[in-house]
C-alpha cells in the first residue's frame, strides 16, 4: 500500500512540476508576445513620425532645386551675352552679376540616421532595407552639405570682381569692360559647374527619400 501511495505522489509532484512549468511558459510567451507588440507599435510610431520629417524634407529640397535652377538658367544667359558681346543688355548682365552671390542653401530637419542609431531606435526597425535607405540618405546630405560650402566659397572668391565691375547699392555696371570678359564668363561658368552638380545631389536625395517612404508606408500598412 505504501508503494502505491508512493507511486501516486510521485505522479502528482510530477504533475505540479509540469503544470508550473507549463504555467512559466505561458507567462513567458504572454510576455514575449506583450513586448513584441509594444516595440511593433513602437516601430510603426517611428515610422509615421520619420515619414513627415522626410516629407518636410522633400518640401524644402524641391524648393531649394527650383532656387537653384532658376539662377542656372540665369547664368547660362549671362554666358551668352558675354559671349555675343551684347552691350545692349548690359543692364541686363549686371542685374545677373549680382545673383551671382545667390545660392541654394538646404537646411535638413535633422540627422535621421545618427539620431536613431544614438538613440538605439534602430534596434525597433527590422526591415534591413529602410536602415540602409536612412545610411544613405545621411551620406547624400553631407554631400550636399558639403558642395554648399564649396558653392560658399567659390561666391567668396568671385565678389572682388564683383566689386570692380558693379555699384552694390543701385545695381548699376561701373566697369562695363569687365563685364564683358572672358574672365567675369569664367566665373559665371565655376558656378553652373557646382550648381549642376548640386542638383543632380537633389535629385537623388528625392529618389532615395521616395523610396524610403514607399517601404515605410508598406510596413505601415502591414501592421493594420
Amino acid at each position: 500500500m505504501r508503494e502505491n501511495k508512493t507511486g501516486k505522489y510521485f505522479k502528482y509532484a510530477i504533475g505540479e512540476i509540469l503544470l508550473v512549468v507549463i504555467g512559466i511558459l505561458i507567462a513567458l510567451q504572454i510576455n514575449n508576445w506583450n513586448e513584441r507588440r509594444i516595440k511593433g507599435h513602437a516601430e510603426i510610431q517611428f515610422y509615421k513620425n520619420t515619414k513627415q520629417q522626410l516629407l518636410d524634407d522633400v518640401q524644402n529640397l524641391t524648393s531649394q532645386r527650383s532656387y537653384n535652377s532658376k539662377y542656372m538658367n540665369e547664368f547660362n544667359n549671362a554666358i551668352k551675352l558675354i559671349g555675343d558681346n551684347d552691350r545692349s543688355q548690359k543692364d541686363s548682365l549686371g542685374k545677373i552679376a549680382m545673383n551671382i552671390t545667390r545660392y541654394s542653401d538646404f537646411d535638413r530637419q535633422g540627422n535621421i540616421y545618427e539620431t536613431t542609431v544614438n538613440s538605439g531606435d534602430i534596434k525597433l526597425l527590422r526591415n534591413v532595407e529602410i536602415i540602409d535607405g536612412l545610411r544613405r540618405l545621411e551620406e547624400t546630405y553631407m554631400y550636399l552639405n558639403r558642395m554648399e560650402s564649396i558653392h560658399f566659397d567659390a561666391i567668396m572668391s568671385m565678389v572682388p570682381d564683383l566689386k570692380q565691375a558693379m555699384r552694390f547699392t543701385t545695381v548699376e555696371v561701373e566697369n562695363e569692360n569687365m563685364l564683358y570678359t572672358y574672365e567675369f564668363q569664367n566665373l559665371f561658368a565655376l558656378s553652373i559647374k557646382i550648381m549642376i552638380e548640386k542638383e543632380e545631389i537633389y535629385d537623388r536625395a528625392l529618389s532615395e527619400i521616395d523610396a524610403i517612404i514607399s517601404l515605410m508606408e508598406n510596413e505601415i500598412e502591414q501592421a493594420k
